[in-house]
């Protein structure tokens, strides 16, 4: 009997941790292809942006891709729909761009660091444009 009850409780957690997630993602993806509608900007499973032209008499989408390029693609393709970027439009700078740049400033024009963070070694660019190596350590 308690092995019974095991069986029942780990069915139970496998279709709350699995398969009731999957549905709800499912669903959310039925919706949001059912949705698109001309003008929308969307991303294909193949990695195509492109912007919805048309609906045609198939249900198909016509996207155009460049100026002048146009495609047909199946509503199953459509992987996302790409929402407008509002902080763009708006004028709003990015915090990294009201910070100084003080620490690409700091290091020496010919020095170049080639490697991880962890490396502790340092190479000198050489100035002779023909010296026969491009770099050398020091």
């Amino acid at each position: 009997m308690a092995q019974l009850i095991l069986l029942v409780a780990l069915l139970v957690l496998l279709w709350a941790l699995l398969i009731r997630p999957q549905r709800s993602r499912q669903r959310q993806q039925q919706e949001l292809i059912s949705a698109i509608e001309p003008g929308d900007e969307i991303l294909t499973v193949g990695g195509l942006y492109g912007i919805v032209q048309e609906i045609d008499e198939e249900d198909d989408l016509v996207v155009e891709i460049a100026d002048a390029v146009h495609v047909r693609i199946a509503r199953r393709a459509v992987a996302g729909v790409v929402k407008p970027d509002y902080e763009e439009d708006e004028g709003v700078e990015d915090a990294e761009d009201d910070a100084p740049d003080a620490a690409v400033d700091e290091a020496p024009a010919d020095v170049v660091d080639e490697g991880s963070e962890t490396d502790s070694e340092v190479f000198v660019k050489d100035d002779d444009p023909e010296s026969p190596a491009p770099l050398e350590r020091r």
